[in-house]
Order: C-alpha cells, then sequence, then structure tokens
C-alpha cells in the first residue's frame, strides 16, 4: 500500500534536505534520502502519540551517527575473544589497581547498597569501574542522537524508538535538555551507564551525576534480577548479556575482595 505523506511532512523533509539535519556529505543520495524518510516516519510517530521531536531533529546539536550499527556489530562483547583478551581491551589491570581506592572513597554508600539490597559492595564497585571507570568516562555520544540515529539507520529500530520515548520521558520529568546529555553509542548515561528504560525504572534520587545515587541504582538493578535470576553473577549478565562482561566484573569483584583482605 502506497504512503502519501501531509504537506507539513513534505514541509520537515524540505527541512532536512537543506541542511537543518545534520548528515555527513559523503553520503550517497539514496542513504541521504533513506535517512531522511526514516526520521520524517520517527517524527511521525511521536506526533501521533502528542509528542513533536521537530524541534530537535532541526537544532544545530543534532546530529547522525551514520556508522553507529557498526558500533554495536564490532563491539568487544561480539568478538571472537577469550577472557583475557577482553580484560584487555577493558583495561582490566589499571582497574583492579584503582578499585581498592574507589571503594575507600565511596565505603559508606558501598556498604548502605550492601545491606539495604543484599549485593556484594565489590560486585557494585567492580560494574561502575567496568562502565564507566569509576566515573571517569560517561561517554561522548548524546543519547538523543544515538537512538535517533539507530532509527534512521534501522538498526534496532524498534528498540531505538522505544528507549527514546523512555529518554523523552526522562528529560521532561527532570528539566533536562536533551542535548546536554552525555552518552555511550548504546546511549547508556550516568557512571552506572543505565539506558532510559533503566533510568525510569531503577535509578535512585535524582541527580544521575551524584556518585551516591549511582551506587544505590546499580544494587537496586541487581537486586531485582537476583530475585527472578536466583543469583548475583546471573543479575550481571541481565546487565549486560554477554559472559565475557559477567566473567570480567565477577572477577574484577573477587580480586577487590582479595586486596581488602590483605
Amino acid at each position: 500500500m502506497q504512503t502519501y505523506l501531509p504537506l507539513s511532512m513534505l514541509f520537515f523533509i524540505g527541512l532536512i534536505l537543506a541542511g537543518s539535519v545534520p548528515i555527513n556529505d559523503n553520503n550517497n543520495p539514496s542513504d541521504t534520502e533513506k535517512y531522511n524518510e526514516r526520521l520524517s516516519e520517527l517524527s511521525e510517530y511521536f506526533k501521533s502519540s502528542g509528542v513533536d521531536i521537530d524541534g530537535l531533529l532541526q537544532d544545530s546539536r543534532f546530529e547522525l551517527y551514520e556508522g553507529i550499527g557498526d558500533q554495536f556489530r564490532n563491539s568487544a562483547e561480539r568478538r571472537t575473544l577469550n577472557l583475557e583478551e577482553y580484560k584487555g581491551v577493558l583495561g582490566y589491570a589499571d582497574k583492579r589497581e584503582r578499585i581498592t581506592g574507589f571503594i575507600n572513597d565511596n565505603r559508606d554508600k558501598l556498604e548502605e547498597a550492601e545491606q539495604e539490597y543484599d549485593i556484594p559492595k565489590y560486585v557494585i564497585a567492580a560494574i561502575i569501574g567496568i562502565e564507566s571507570d569509576y566515573g571517569r568516562n560517561i561517554g561522548r555520544h548524546n543519547p538523543f542522537n544515538a537512538y535517533a540515529s539507530m532509527y534512521a539507520v534501522d538498526y534496532r529500530a524498534d528498540f531505538a524508538r522505544a528507549q527514546l520515548k523512555e529518554l523523552l520521558e526522562f528529560v521532561e520529568r527532570h528539566d533536562i535538555d536533551v542535548f546536554e546529555l552525555k552518552s555511550s553509542y548504546a546511549g547508556a548515561m550516568t557512571f552506572a551507564q543505565f539506558i532510559p528504560y533503566s533510568l525510569n525504572k531503577w535509578f535512585v534520587g535524582d541527580d544521575i551525576f551524584d556518585m551516591d545515587n549511582n551506587i544505590m541504582s546499580v544494587g537496586n538493578y541487581l537486586a531485582y534480577f537476583k530475585e527472578r535470576t536466583g543469583s548475583v553473577e546471573r543479575s550481571v549478565y541481565r546487565y549486560n548479556p554477554s559472559q565475557l562482561y559477567t566473567d570480567a566484573v565477577m572477577a574484577l569483584a573477587r580480586d577487590a575482595e582479595q586486596l581488602a583482605n590483605r
């Protein structure tokens, strides 16, 4: 069935083609047309729900990440690596050296989270270490750009659209300029690297850049899945569904505990 776009949408596409939405000049025309059609479709979807994202798509800070699908496909978790190779990619040795300092600096909150959620403080510290290098690296992408790009290039489009909806709800509730946020290429934010759905469901506290809140949030998340999977290790797997990731987190947690008990 052929679909005819309303005049308002044709005008919006014209704005995109005129350069309101930055797309790499190296695109071939067919790619540019495809991206524009997908973004228009995304805009119409949100308008049908009473949300207008045209202003965000036309914002000078909107950027299309054309290679975002390849970043997922080439992630360390998807390569054929053994655990030691994966640890090398993560910078595991450096994280191991610094985890004791992180635990000492945040001991009170880590122990509070351990007591509240029945999740070992060493596991919580290990996750924050691997996810954001203990808060040093929260990503250089923007979550709105990431999810809009995923939809535009048709990579995990349903997931991207759902996360974009969660993201817009989150920033509206907290009165945040969405373009001020930083994320991984997957749209994960904060020291805990939560995607928008996880922020809305499990994040504890209002300030997403408060380390205490992140520590409690990791504990809250893991406790939820520990209750459903029956173990801390399987709850870590739900954090990032990769056995390599799970093994690295659990190894770092064991190392931290051994270092603490020397």
